[in-house]
Parts: C-alpha cells; sequence; structure tokens
C-alpha cells in the first residue's frame, strides 16, 4: 500500500525572466512544484492558501492528479506572487517583486489522523509554519525538509529547532555552506547529521546530489544534456519525484528516490513554470532514470 504525503507550502503566481524568454502569471510555488511530482507515485494532501482569484481551473487540474486540496485554504485577497530573473548561465537569479498576498498571514489548522502514519514534506516556507505543521501532524512515518538561505539568514533558530526533528533534510550545496560555514560538502552534511538527522541530500545543480549518512557518501549524477528554459521549481519537483517513490515502494531506498527526484527535476527544468512536469508520465520518468544509472555504471567502470 502507498503511503499519503501531507505537503505544507506555497501556492503561487510567478513572473519568470530567462534567456529563452518572459512569461507572467504562471502558476507555481514549492507546494505545486511538490505535488505534481509526487503525485505520479500516490496520494498528496496539499496544505496552503489561496486568494479569490486563483482559478477554479488549478483546483481541478490538482483533483485530476490525486491532489487533494481538503486543507486547501481559500481566503480573501491576493494569491501569492513572485517575479524572478536569471542570469544567462542560470547561476543566478535576482527576485523582482514578492507580494505575500493571503500568504502573509496564513496558519494552517490541520487535523489529518483519519491518515495512517503519512510522510510529512516541509517544502521552503517559514521555519514557523514548518514547526506549525510538526505539532499538528502527530503521526508521521518520516519527516522530510527543505529550506533556503533567505531562512538561514533571518529565523536560523527556529530552522535548527525544525531540522532536529525532522529525518531528512534536503539542501542544495550554497545552503549547505552558509548553515554550517563548511565549504567541504562531504563535512556540512556530516555537520547536519549530528543535528540528528538520518539523511542529508545535497543539491548540487547540473553536478548531482550527495547523499550522506552515517554510513555513505554516495553521489548521484544529474541527468545530462538538459536544455535548461527555467529552473524555478526544480528542487521542489525533486523532493516530490522523491518522495513519491519512497511513498510508493515498501522497502526504503533513497538511492533510487534520488534517481526519481533527479529524473523529475530534469524535466521541470526543460519548459517555463509547470509545463515540464504537469503532463509527464512514469514511462518518461523512468527512461531519465536510466540514464543516470547509464552514468553511474560508466563511472564505476
Amino acid at each position: 500500500m502507498n503511503k499519503d504525503i501531507i505537503v505544507v507550502g506555497s501556492v503561487a503566481f510567478d513572473d519568470i525572466e530567462t534567456i529563452k524568454g518572459k512569461h507572467n502569471q504562471l502558476l507555481g510555488g514549492s507546494g505545486v512544484y511538490f505535488s505534481l511530482g509526487a503525485s505520479l507515485f500516490t496520494k498528496i494532501h496539499l496544505i496552503g492558501i489561496v486568494g479569490d482569484d486563483f482559478s477554479q481551473d488549478y483546483i481541478n487540474m490538482f483533483h485530476s492528479k490525486s491532489i487533494s486540496t481538503d486543507y486547501l485554504v481559500h481566503a480573501k485577497g491576493a494569491t501569492f506572487s513572485w517575479g524572478g530573473k536569471y542570469s544567462h548561465d542560470f547561476n543566478h537569479r535576482d527576485t523582482l517583486f514578492t507580494e505575500l498576498g493571503v500568504f502573509e498571514n496564513f496558519k494552517p489548522k490541520i487535523n489529518i489522523d483519519s491518515i495512517n502514519k503519512p510522510i510529512l514534506f516541509l517544502a521552503n516556507i517559514q521555519p514557523s509554519l514548518q514547526m506549525d505543521v510538526i505539532n499538528q501532524v502527530t503521526n508521521p512515518s518520516l519527516i522530510v525538509m527543505d529550506t533556503m538561505n533567505l531562512w538561514i539568514d533571518n529565523d536560523l533558530n527556529m530552522l535548527i529547532k525544525v531540522i532536529k526533528k525532522t529525518d531528512i533534510l534536503l539542501i542544495n550545496d550554497e545552503e549547505a555552506i552558509q548553515l554550517t560555514n563548511s565549504t567541504n560538502l562531504n563535512q556540512a552534511g556530516e555537520e547536519l547529521l549530528a543535528m540528528g538527522l538520518e539523511y542529508v541530500v545535497i543539491k548540487k545543480g547540473k553536478e548531482g546530489s550527495l547523499i550522506i549518512s552515517e554510513n555513505d557518501n554516495i553521489h548521484i549524477p544529474a541527468v545530462p544534456n538538459i536544455d535548461v528554459f527555467d529552473p524555478t521549481g526544480a528542487g521542489d519537483s525533486f523532493a516530490g519525484g522523491f518522495l513519491g517513490y519512497i511513498a510508493s515502494n515498501q522497502e526504503f531506498n533513497i538511492i533510487n528516490a534520488v534517481k526519481y527526484g533527479t529524473a523529475i527535476a530534469s524535466y521541470t527544468v526543460s519548459a517555463f513554470g509547470i509545463n515540464g512536469i504537469k503532463n509527464l508520465g512514469l514511462d518518461n520518468i523512468k527512461k531519465r532514470v536510466k540514464l543516470i544509472e547509464d552514468l553511474m555504471e560508466d563511472f564505476i567502470k
């Protein structure tokens, strides 16, 4: 039996500009990208908030993909929106505007005790909100979280408290260095493990990911030769594929989970917004997982 996944994250409208074009009012947000990636494998319960400008068409799309919106609050006002512009090499992003709208005062109220030992994913939102959800979801089988440099800068103490209640941390290389003050990623991962984590997955963009545990440090390569259009949501959809795989398999295999997360993220960056993943099938993903496995075999040889 697949485990259900509960995710708390943002639902947003994004304005994105890259060398491949400019698009406004794209559906986005960490909760959305995660849910779309994970819904290929199991049922998702999306916890978030939207304004009265949020179309019923989006709700219908969620429902068509086994994404429950029972805990998606509808409030008077504007849905959270964000604008960003990427550098030509995609290595740098400038935030052009952030308008929190109804998300500013979001206080989730959750009663999901009827779901048997769900997986809980804390998407990239304020640590205080993440902690609020941890305190309300009383029976998770696994807690996984993501974060970003903004919270490391502005809410470090609460962020560390959340990490200490988490089983797996997903974090990118720059954030891991910032959080630990260690430029050696293996050492940074070991310092994070010391906070009580079972695993740390450090995402390194086009260089793949590093899985760090008490016993192993394992590198998983990225999918090669991807034509990048828009990196927005790549980390969130990575998390969706990662946890979706775990939720749909009785045997826990973090290496395979990272392969599937990597494959889904490679489709995310191949188009603007959610266009690269909203109509994906598992067959597409398995083909890119095979590419990753071939690279790993070549490396071993």
